[in-house]
């Protein structure tokens, strides 16, 4: 996943759950400048505080495996 579709996700999960930023940044325990950079697309976010975000929503940023023979 790359940084649009993060922030994509991100906003379109907080809609989905009728949050505003201020609420999403709230329940989360980030600041509302995080939330905002973090839906803007920011890329150089700390990946913990990504986590924390994403985890009321049941998902979580983390390493995955490249298959080496397709190189993906």
């Amino acid at each position: 996943m790359n940084t649009a579709s993060l922030s994509e996700y991100v906003k379109s999960m907080r809609k989905e759950h009728g949050l505003t930023q201020v609420e999403l940044s709230e329940k989360s325990g980030v600041g509302l400048r995080f939330v905002r950079e973090l839906e803007q697309g920011k890329e150089t976010l700390r990946l913990d505080k990504v986590n924390q975000v994403l985890n009321l929503f049941g998902v979580k940023v983390g390493v995955v495996p490249m298959d080496k023979t397709t190189n993906q």
